[in-house]
């Protein structure tokens, strides 16, 4: 069975659950932020939507971090390394890529349920 948290877009869910894996994706949803504060927006919607589907930040397995500028990355690991769960660090990987709607940030998540 797949459960899906729907998102403000009737065409997007916020996140799905499958087979006890949780897969969600967030931005920010300031989009006049700097990095730092966008990193931290998108981090509050993941904790929200891993909340939403029964689990928590403990339980990542897989972050995945789009950054539009790989120069301010010193901004994404200050706000990641304030939130992430030291005592269970996921793997992470960041790359740059050009986003849309003056967008940041875009973090992929997923996580055990």
């Amino acid at each position: 069975m797949i459960r899906r948290i729907p998102g403000a877009v009737a065409t997007r869910s916020r996140a799905v659950i499958a087979n006890g894996i949780l897969t969600t994706v967030a931005t920010s949803p300031n989009k006049s932020d700097s990095m730092y504060e966008q990193v931290q927006g998108a981090l509050a919607a993941i904790d929200k939507n891993l909340a939403d589907g029964g689990t928590g930040k403990a339980q990542i397995v897989t972050a995945i971090c789009y950054c539009a500028d790989m120069s301010r990355k010193p901004e994404l690991n200050k706000a990641w390394d304030e939130w992430v769960d030291v005592a269970n660090i996921p793997m992470r990987a960041v790359l740059g890529v050009a986003l849309e709607n003056k967008d940041l940030i875009e973090i992929v998540v997923t996580a055990t349920v």
